[in-house]
């Protein structure tokens, strides 16, 4: 998925991107305004809206000098719609819920790297960091299918390759306070998705 630009991946050229600016408003914008949001011409925004008013999708309000343009959020193709600009939101819930139904439940699940900015697209990895729960080794059957499970339920819903960095509970903390530069990463982009938190990992399970 194009997680930076959901709704231009899915209905390419102008009418994607409009559709994709009017989708993350409940404003009236004029055509100047949705051109300019939408990085299209004046021309080419005139040319789209009027088809998606004719379809009852958009809706137009006079308004002299202006004409102002919203999407009809009661039309049957808006939740839709809606639900793809916020792509990455709805993934990042799954993606908890899917740890939450694991045989053994993580202690921890972070993304980071492109993802967690909201700037990964169709080509980009989903990296993430699974905390491994005290008392589970890393050669553990169950532990490994779930991990397996967990990845491949992510892959499904994001279409995105998932990269999965395993660390017991034992090491996390040192591993955030390492220099090591996918940690600083982690320690700059991570996104919780479910469990303990970066300021929680950073204390040492014993302490």
């Amino acid at each position: 998925m194009d997680f930076a630009r959901p709704i231009e991946a899915i209905i390419p050229g102008v009418q994607g991107r409009v559709l994709a600016v009017l989708a993350e408003t409940t404003a009236e914008l004029n055509v100047r305004t949705i051109a300019r949001l939408s990085d299209v011409s004046v021309a080419q925004a005139s040319r789209v809206l009027p088809q998606l008013v004719s379809l009852g999708l958009v809706e137009r309000r006079e308004a002299p000098p202006s004409s102002l343009f919203r999407l009809v959020h009661e039309h049957v193709a808006a939740n839709p719609l809606v639900t793809l600009a916020r792509a990455w939101d709805v993934t990042i819930k799954a993606m908890g819920r899917s740890a939450r139904d694991l045989p053994v439940e993580p202690l921890s699940v972070i993304v980071f790297g492109s993802f967690a900015r909201g700037e990964a697209d169709q080509e980009s990895d989903v990296d993430t960091v699974l905390v491994r729960p005290a008392g589970v080794d890393e050669s553990d059957e169950q532990w490994s299918a779930s991990v397996e499970q967990w990845r491949q339920a992510v892959t499904r819903v994001s279409g995105n390759r998932v990269e999965v960095l395993e660390v017991a509970s034992a090491d996390v903390a040192a591993k955030l306070n390492s220099r090591q530069q996918v940690w600083r990463d982690i320690r700059r982009d991570g996104v919780l998705v479910h469990g303990l938190g970066l300021d929680e990992l950073e204390v040492p399970v014993d302490a």
